[in-house]
Order: C-alpha cells, then structure tokens, then sequence
C-alpha cells in the first residue's frame, strides 16, 4: 500500500495589501522574502512510524499542482494544515475522497474542530498523531479504518518516544531550514496562544539522546544545516536543557528557537546557548506597555511582572551574541493608537536585531476565541483563511478594525525599512563590542 504524506506550508495574508507591503515572519526570512516552506514535521514523524510494508512519499502541495494533476496512485492520503489553508485542505480532501482515496487529517485545527473536518476527510485524529497513527494503520491494512481516533494520553506526553522523523524523504537542498522538537507545551497559558499546549497536558522534554540522533541524522543528509527547534518555549526545564546544549556544542549547527524573557536571568544558559550554536531567540515580548500585558495570561501575569525588565533583557541576551527576535502583538485589549509608535520605539531604544509584528488572531479552540465570540467581537467567525496573524478578523477594544491594519501596515513599512533595519542591528554590534562579546556568526 502507498501513503501520500501531502503538506500545507507557507502563510499568505489574505488582504494583497499586506503582501505588497512585503510582509513576511521576520526571523524565519527577511523582509521583502518569501516566506520560507519548512517542512512538515508531524508528517515526517508519522512516516518514521510507519510500517515498512507500506510505501511512503512526502510532498508539499505547491510542488503537485506545479506538476499537475494530483497523483493517484495513493492508497491513503495525509494531509497536514495550518488553520489558514485549512479551506484548501479540505478541497484536496475532497477531491481524493471522490476518487476512493481514504483520507486522514489530523493537527491542532482539526483537532479543536474535528466535526468540521469529518465533512471532509475519511478520518479525524484529535490529539497527538503519534498515538493513534500506528493503530489508524493496523485498522487501514485490515480494512476497518475508522472514522474517528483519540490519542488518549494517560497524562503522559507521546514526545518522549518519539521515533528520528524520516528527513531522507525531504528534496536535498530545497528547505533553508530544517526542524527538530525539543519540547511541547508552555508553563504560561496565554489566552491566544494555539500551539502545542492545546494538544498537550504538559510540559515535555524529548531525551537529549533522542534530540543528538535527529540532529546527527540531518547532518548525514545536509552538512552544517540550520535548525529549527520547533518548540513553544524551550529552555523552562534549565537542568535538562544545559545536558542538551553540553551534548549540541559537539555537534557544529547553527540553531534558532523560541524561548521566553527569563532566559536573560541566566549567564551559564546563555554561554552554554551561544557555545552551542544559537544564533537567534524568538520572544513573545508582546507589548511594551503595561496595559497590553495585563491579563493575557489566564493563571498569571508573568509578562507583565517581566515588562520593566525587557530592556535590559534583551541587552543581555544579545551581550552574548545571540540575536533577539522580539515578538510583538497588536491589537491587544489594551493597546491603542499610540501602541504603534511604542513598538517603534521600543524597537530602536533595545537594538532589537530583528522585530516581527502580528495581529491579534483568534485562533479556533483558543480562550480568545471563545471570549471575543462571547463578546460578540468577531467579525467573521469560520473566515480560517484570515488566521495568518497579519489579518484582522475582530472588533479591537481601543480602535477600529480599519485603524488596526492601517496601523499594521504603517508600523510595517517603518520597522522593515532598511534603513531603520540597519541602524538596529549596528546597535545591536556596538553593544556587543562594548560588552566584549564575539560577534555572531549570521550566515
């Protein structure tokens, strides 16, 4: 039997205004780029799960339809969806459904709306794939495939036993980035975040000899790559994670990751960090202002107690050579017009090496969502393609809809203009010169 593995990657604002503007996800490519496709992880995942009497081919869904008509020669078809293109999932789904295809989705969309993607798809899988696919086959080769699994997790995490994902299945060259997760989900339950920790009953860590084989097994397929730590907020478990840099500084690859503000707190981290390979952090900082932060964490307001700190946070972190990416969303509860000039500021005051801006989504399944449906604040409820974190898909407290992405857009042009890019990141070498660190390696 053959498996099509077949993923959505690469967001797309909905409004054309935005992509002209040349909006991207600054840290994964530079403004005025594409958006880098990486690969699909959870499918490559599956596919080292897989048995060895099936045959499996991973593709992404742009390069089919360059090719043609999709192939049809698959005995079962897996689709994996960001909620953006998730419409487009389904019309894949339907289109092998029609055909006798089975088809299997699964991830954090479906998961939170598995009804919705039952009208489409032969077979929901809510929850951890990895719990449920080896059954989901043994089901598929007797011919009882079901409708419906539940990855029952027992209050244990499926990370742990995580099998290296298939990278030889991926085309030699084609990714700029690759990915390896270290963890799932985050301490700090923030009411807009859709991330792991809505599949998740805790925080994980995966075994550093595990993390070691999957990094060793890239470096077999693409020597000195870049990686992708493909985690919600790696480094909360300290101890485990100076075990895993103390085997990575052997290893020679250069990596980014997304982590939280309290890595500043900790020298021995960030050298072990910096000696290791990262060349850049990801940190959901927010907002500059008080106001914003107040209450977007439902069992404490850890970002706000850190808020006076950002600044000389972020010094520290890139004292050692390691670049910020600061994380900004607008549209916060208690953001205003004057929020965007905050950010700009904050932006030029800190040297933040590189700065992305997002929208405030509200995600399906999230207690945002549910709140602003509450609220009666949503505008389009099911408009799944408007989740791109650059469109704006809700009534904002302190402005209009309109005054938000007029914001968005202006904010955009001023913090992606080379110019202004250029004169942070010499702030960002001064002080890296005055702090005696080594510069970083960027390529």
């Amino acid at each position: 039997m053959k498996i099509g593995l077949i993923a959505f990657s690469g967001i797309r604002a909905a409004s054309q205004e935005l992509m002209d503007v040349g909006l991207t996800l600054p840290g994964v490519v530079e403004r005025s780029r594409v958006i880098a496709s990486m690969p699909s992880l959870s499918l490559l995942t599956l596919a080292a799960l897989t048995p060895p009497e099936f045959a499996v081919e991973y593709r992404e869904i742009h390069d089919l339809r360059r090719e043609g008509p999709l192939p049809d020669d698959y005995d079962l078809v897996a689709l994996a969806t960001f909620t953006a293109q998730v419409r487009d999932a389904y019309t894949v789904a339907d289109h092998y459904r029609a055909r006798g295809v089975p088809v299997v989705m699964g991830g954090l969309h479906v998961s939170m709306l598995p009804d919705e993607a039952a009208e489409h798809a032969t077979t929901v899988v809510v929850g951890e794939g990895e719990r449920a696919w080896p059954r989901l086959l043994a089901d598929l080769a007797a011919g009882r495939l079901q409708p419906r699994y539940e990855a029952a997790t027992n209050g244990r995490g499926a990370l742990g036993g995580a099998p290296v994902p298939r990278y030889e299945l991926l085309e030699h060259g084609r990714y700029n980035r690759l990915t390896v997760q270290t963890s799932r989900g985050c301490p700090y339950v923030c009411d807009f975040c859709a991330s792991s920790i809505l599949l998740t009953p805790r925080y994980e860590v995966k075994p550093v000899d595990r993390v070691i084989a999957e990094v060793r097994r890239i470096k077999e397929i693409w020597p000195r790559p870049f990686i992708e730590f493909a985690d919600d907020n790696s480094f909360v478990n300290r101890a485990h994670y100076k075990r895993l840099l103390a085997a990575l500084r052997d290893e020679d690859v250069r990596w980014f990751t997304e982590t939280d503000i309290s890595i500043a707190d900790d020298p021995a981290l960030l050298e072990l960090m910096r000696a290791a390979g990262c060349r850049q952090v990801l940190i959901g900082l927010e907002s500059p202002a008080p106001a914003a932060l107040d209450g977007i964490e439902l069992q404490r307001n850890f970002k706000l107690a850190r808020q006076p700190d950002y600044a000389a946070a972020i010094r520290r972190i890139q004292s050692h050579g390691i670049t910020v990416n600061g994380c900004f969303i607008l549209g916060l509860d208690g953001d205003n017009g004057e929020t965007f000039e905050a950010v700009y500021r904050f932006a030029e005051q800190t040297s933040l090496f590189d700065v992305q801006l997002t929208v405030l989504t509200p995600f399906p399944g999230t207690p945002l969502y549910r709140r602003l449906a509450r609220e009666r604040r949503l505008i389009e409820p099911t408009a799944w393609h408007k989740c791109t974190l650059f469109d704006v898909n809700f009534v904002p407290r302190n402005m209009t809809p309109g005054e938000l992405q007029r914001g968005l857009i202006d904010l955009a042009r001023r913090v992606y203009d080379p110019g202004f890019v250029e004169r942070r990141r010499r702030g960002f070498f001064e002080q890296l010169h005055a702090a005696g660190g080594a510069a970083p390696h960027l390529e």
